[in-house]
This record gives C-alpha cells, structure tokens and sequence, in this order.
C-alpha cells in the first residue's frame, strides 16, 4: 500500500457538515482516539472521524439497552448502509450524515470498507454471547472489533514510498489493534462483567484461579489477580512492540497519531500493571495532561526512530 492521493480541501457543504457531525460524535465519546487523530491533516482527520462515528455507531447497538432481536435488526440495517457505501449508492443530500462522510472518505482513500464488516461480526459475537477458551479463540474476536480498524485506519494514512517491509504494514496495523483491543479487556472487566460479558480466555482465568469472574471490587477468594493481570499485560505488551513496527512505514504525521493512540493505551497497561486491582475498583484512565505529553512525544517522531533504529540492528 501506497501513500494515498492527496486530498482535494475543496468539500461541498453537504460534506463539510456530514464531517462536522462526525468530528462532533469523535471528539464527545472517543476522548483517547480524538487526541491522536487531531494530530492529522484535515483530510485523513474528517475520514478518521467518519471511520469512528461509523464504528461508534455499531459499538452503541451492541451495548444498548435494546432487546436482543432489535439490535440483530439493527445491525442488519447497518449492514446493507455500509453496502449502499460500498456500492456508491449514497448521495451528497442524503440524511445520514455518517453515510455522507464515509462514502466521500472512501473516495478520497483506499479504505477497505469490508474492515466495517468484520467489526460489524465481531458486535454480533457479542450478541450471541460468545466466550473464549483460548487466546487464539479470542483473537478471532479482537481481529473483528480492534484489528479491522487498525487495517482501515491505515487505508487513510496510507505508506511511506520505499519503507522497508512495507508488505506487513497491514498485519502491524491488524496486531496494533489487537494491543489495543486486550488492553481495553483489561481496564473493563468489572464494567464487563457487570454486564454479563467475560472477555478474557477461560484457559488463562482457570491458570491464575479466577474462573468465578469479577462481579465485586475485590478478587475472587483465592486467585491469584495479580497474576492473570501481569501475564495478559506481557501478553499486550508483545503485541505492542510487533504492531510498533508500522511506525516507520507511515509519514510523519500519521505516525504520530499511531503512537498517541498506542501511547496512551501503553500507559493505561503501566497503570493497570502497577495495581491490578485497580480495574476492580473503577475504570482506570489518563489525565488530560498526560495524554498531552503521549501526543507531544508522538509529534517529535521518538517512539518512530526508536523503532526505526532497533529493526536496523534486528537486520543487522
């Protein structure tokens, strides 16, 4: 994958209003993605939006308060709009805004809309009440919800002519997600398991004696907590360090959004690392000026010549 067209400024106002609508969505329910995100040009930042509000829309069906068979419909009606995207059957004037935004997004970048597919299988995983014996099994989930995004956000940014190992980037993007996606399992298992949801392999709670679940603020009587935590945060961390290596094939300022967003995730894990019962208690989150400074260290370009320089001594 190439770095992608450069995107016409010139957007009619039917647009222009369909992506304030999703910067809008972006900016008052993903506070962790809007501060990466802020760090692109305008355009790849619009088609980011659109991406999300698409995506939050999906997320919001499946963690609503609707029956069951409601949200199947639901879902099925968010299918065939994505398919009226894919098809170019979505005009300027139409009423949904999210529709407007992405359709012209996908038009301006290569963006593998099918990604919205997968995330729309992976929310119905949800719905079917699917559980995970193994790492591998959850993957499958993780890959429909986290990766498909981390490989349709790489459809905006596109890659750096020339980057080494260039062929990967989609699997970098894909395991990035990942990283994000355990990392989140993590900060929400109390919220997960309030609603009935247990995320994290059956194999892996059963190791460290936590099969009762988390249904209170304290561990269950016996278990080892602290260890299921620490081994599922070398776990994130593994896929951090494999997922960083996208940094160097993405221009600066992609770049840069990448490792805020996964910056801020990694200090979430050092969190959660450092008082694992802290995700029995409450949702374990940054302050504003912290997630300043990830963003900061992104813009200079560190954590990219970090990564830059360890995989010229792994070629070596």
């Amino acid at each position: 994958m190439i770095r992608a067209v450069e995107a016409s400024q010139a957007v009619s106002a039917p647009v222009l209003a369909a992506y304030r609508y999703c910067e809008t969505v972006t900016g008052q329910q993903a506070r962790n993605f809007a501060y990466g995100i802020r760090l692109l040009p305008t355009p790849e930042r619009r088609a980011m939006s659109a991406l999300y509000a698409f995506s939050r829309r999906v997320d919001d069906i499946g963690d609503g308060e609707l029956p069951g068979a409601v949200k199947v419909e639901r879902l099925e009606d968010t299918r065939a709009l994505l398919g009226r995207v894919q098809a170019g059957a979505v005009e300027e004037d139409d009423t949904d805004p999210v529709a407007v935004a992405l359709a012209h997004a996908s038009g301006v970048f290569p963006i593998p809309l099918g990604g919205l597919d997968e995330l729309i299988d992976g929310v119905q995983m949800d719905l079917r009440g699917a559980t995970y014996e193994t790492w591998d099994d959850l993957k499958v989930y993780c890959r429909c919800v986290a990766g498909a995004i981390g490989r349709l956000s790489l459809g905006v940014f596109g890659t750096e002519p020339g980057a080494h190992g260039v062929e990967r980037a989609p699997e970098y993007a894909d395991t990035l997600g990942l990283a994000l996606q355990l990392t989140n399992i993590l900060r929400d298992v109390r919220e997960d398991a309030e609603g009935g949801r247990t995320y994290l392999p059956a194999d892996d709670l059963a190791k460290f004696g936590c099969s009762a679940g988390f249904a209170g603020p304290t561990p269950p009587e016996g278990s080892d907590f602290a260890g299921l935590v620490h081994f599922e945060v070398r776990r994130a961390r593994a896929l951090f360090a494999e997922g960083y290596r996208l940094l160097p094939m993405l221009d600066r300022r992609s770049g840069a959004c990448v490792a805020a967003m996964a910056g801020i995730y990694r200090r979430l894990l050092d969190r959660i690392e450092r008082d694992p019962e802290a995700v029995l208690r409450g949702r374990v989150s940054l302050p504003g000026r912290e997630k300043a400074y990830v963003a900061v260290r992104g813009l200079s370009g560190l954590d990219t010549r970090h990564v830059s320089r360890h995989t010229l001594r792994g070629r070596a």
